[in-house]
This record gives C-alpha cells, sequence and structure tokens, in this order.
C-alpha cells in the first residue's frame, strides 16, 4: 500500500458529512453504526473509534487486514490506523463515538496502567462482551448520549470527559478479568513493549531518550524500536512524547504550578523548550491550553 496516497479523516472532515450530535472537533456520537462515513478507499484516522455491534454483522479492514463482528462485540480503532470497505448486513445495529486524538489523551490523562489498555485494542480490535459488559457499556453509552446531545448543560463536556474516564476503566476490567483466564501467549515483541511502556510510566520525566530505555531492556535501539513498531504503530519517541504531553496536561489543568517549576518538574532544560514541544504536540502555549 502506497501511504503517500492515503488521505488523512479527522473529526473536523466527519463532521462536513455527518449531521448527527458532535462536540466541537473532538467527539462525535453515531446513534446508527451504519452512520459511520463509508470511506471510499483507504483512510488513515485522526481519531479514534469505539464502536458496539448489537446484532447483525459488519467486516472491515484496519492496516489491511480483514475484521469481522457481530452481536455482542466491540470494536476500537486507534488513532493512525488505516481502514476501509465498511459493509454491513441488513439486520446489523450498533452505535459508535469518535474521539479526537486531544481529546482522548485529555480523557486518559492520570489513568493508571495504559500499556494493558494499548496493546489490548492493539491486539484485539475486535472483542467479545459478555451480556452483563454489555447491559454496563450500554448504560455508560446512554448516558453520555444524554449528556452530548443536552446542548443546555453548561458543564456538558467536562460531564462527558469524566463518563469516558469510568466507562473506560469498565473496559479495563474486563481486559482483565479476559487476561485472568486466558493463558498469555505473547509474542517477544509485545512483550518488549510491555516493558517499555512500564519503564516510561516510570521514567518519563527524566528519560526521554530511546537509547536509555534500549540499555536498560538490555537490547539495541534499533531493535526496540522496530518491536514497539510491529506492535503499536508508533515509535518509541512518540510514546515518549504522549506521556511527557499527558502529564503537561495534567499539571496545567488541575495544579497551581507555574510554566517555571513545571519546567523544572518534568526536566526540560529551560521554558521556551517546553513551550515549544507543547505548542508541536498540542497546537497551542501551555498559558493559553490552562486559561481554556
Amino acid at each position: 500500500m502506497n501511504q503517500q496516497s492515503i488521505t488523512e479523516v479527522s473529526i473536523q472532515d466527519l463532521k462536513q458529512v455527518y449531521s448527527g450530535e458532535f462536540i466541537d472537533d473532538d467527539i462525535i456520537l453515531f446513534e446508527n453504526i451504519k452512520d459511520i462515513p463509508d470511506f471510499q478507499g483507504p483512510r488513515r484516522l485522526n481519531c479514534f473509534l469505539v464502536a458496539i455491534c448489537k446484532s447483525g454483522e459488519l467486516q472491515y479492514t484496519i492496516d489491511t487486514t480483514l475484521q469481522k463482528a457481530g452481536a455482542n462485540n466491540m470494536m476500537f480503532i486507534s488513532n493512525g490506523q488505516v481502514v476501509e470497505n465498511f459493509t454491513y448486513s441488513d439486520d446489523c445495529q450498533g452505535v459508535a463515538l469518535m474521539m479526537s486524538d486531544n481529546f482522548v489523551h485529555d480523557v486518559v490523562a492520570g489513568m493508571k496502567e495504559m500499556s494493558n489498555i494499548i496493546l489490548f485494542s492493539r491486539l484485539h480490535p475486535i472483542s467479545t462482551l459478555t451480556p452483563v459488559d454489555m447491559n454496563v457499556i450500554e448504560s455508560y453509552y446512554d448516558l453520555l448520549r444524554s449528556r452530548i446531545t443536552d446542548h443546555t448543560h453548561h458543564f456538558r463536556k467536562d460531564v462527558v470527559r469524566s463518563l469516558l474516564v469510568c466507562t473506560l476503566y469498565e473496559l479495563s476490567n474486563v481486559i482483565y478479568r479476559s487476561q485472568s483466564n486466558v493463558p498469555q501467549h505473547r509474542s517477544r515483541a509485545e512483550n518488549i513493549f510491555i516493558q517499555f511502556i512500564t519503564l516510561v510510566e516510570k521514567n518519563f520525566k527524566t528519560e526521554r531518550r530511546v537509547s536509555w530505555y534500549s540499555k536498560e531492556m538490555c537490547i539495541t535501539a534499533k531493535y526496540l524500536s522496530e518491536a514497539i513498531k510491529s506492535v503499536s504503530g508508533r515509535s518509541p519517541n512518540s510514546w515518549i512524547d504522549n506521556y511527557v504531553i499527558l502529564e503537561l496536561r495534567v499539571m496545567l489543568k488541575n495544579s497551581n504550578m507555574s510554566i517555571k517549576e513545571i519546567t523544572m518538574e518534568l526536566n526540560f532544560p529551560n521554558q521556551s523548550f517546553l513551550g515549544k514541544f507543547f505548542k508541536e504536540h498540542v497546537g497551542m502555549s501551555p498559558s493559553q491550553y490552562r486559561n481554556l
């Protein structure tokens, strides 16, 4: 596949062809899974998609791999993955949410042990929910829908963000339960990914060089990069930067620390470097983000 020819699709793009409920350029609600835009040819998503199939069947491809879903299946498509060829059976029913990368970062900021969630969603783009799990997730979806559609609610976006955190924790519980019931046969690359993410979670405030992590793991930086890329579709540097940005967001929104103090806490050379780093990843200065 020639990746240079693949068109990227964002929440902003999807809003132009879908008339359903949304919040800014951050989240779109699909009350009918068949309303997901019919991508003509491969499209790289600059957003995340989580969907539930209640009945019937659907199929599509992620990164050229065919995926088939049926009743009680939950689907994950991550930011940066290439999707195409959505087809549905006549009796297919379900719901879906699409969320921007920035909004997801806000939602997961502060969540612990993200590595299992990340790895599970990559390795299991379609998973089966028990009837009890379906009822719980559908209850959260109904709450999300009620808040997203309530344009009079002054804290609409904040409530949606909090509800999504609760939903992710419920999904994480499903993941942990599934993993405890199934013997683990992870590949070498998958084990490297989990070890790497665990190290990053503990050390990203002080260590941001891929070479440091490869040395700690007793493998070459090249092998580490290849393993992380094969499992997650992203580079080690991208994952390190992601954790730094998440922490910056949390500190800017949930602490009274000055930007100078944050600069020191996260071991940036100076405020100017931090500001440039933050704007490159978030699209605005730290001060602008704090004042949103």
